[in-house]
């Protein structure tokens, strides 16, 4: 691993599986709960401008980390269309809600806002439907 790999690998997010009343879902390293957005069918983020500023997305500066629960082989990333990383998990990008910022904080599972309907995540990186 060359030196620049390792800063990389050493700044990037980090990711856990937290409990709530969904189940156990995705969190970052703070307990900030992530959600998938259903208009997105690939990597590639659909969220910008007033979206983005409702669902901020989940930003990198480096390789992203696997927590307690999380699979490396899931995470990845996207770049946005700023030149930003944003951090994928099987594949979906990955976001915040802009009021949430307490750990294990869900207020908007299963709403259906810009065009998609947004879920917290599993371990598996799938949505959890349950409302």
């Amino acid at each position: 691993m060359k030196k620049d790999d390792a800063v990389m690998s050493a700044s990037g997010k980090k990711l856990k599986i937290g409990s709530t009343e969904f189940g156990k879902i995705l969190q970052d390293s703070r307990g900030r709960t992530l959600y998938l957005f259903t208009k997105e069918s690939g990597k590639k983020s659909e969220c910008y401008g007033d979206c983005a500023r409702a669902w901020p997305p989940l930003i990198t500066k480096g390789k992203p980390r696997a927590g307690n629960g999380v699979k490396q082989s899931l995470l990845g990333t996207t770049k946005r269309r700023d030149g930003k990383t944003q951090v994928t998990y099987n594949g979906h990008p990955l976001y915040y809600y802009v009021d949430e910022d307490e750990p294990n904080e869900v207020l908007c599972q299963a709403v259906p806002e810009f065009g998609g309907i947004w879920y917290v995540v599993d371990s598996r990186g799938r949505a959890i439907t349950k409302s």
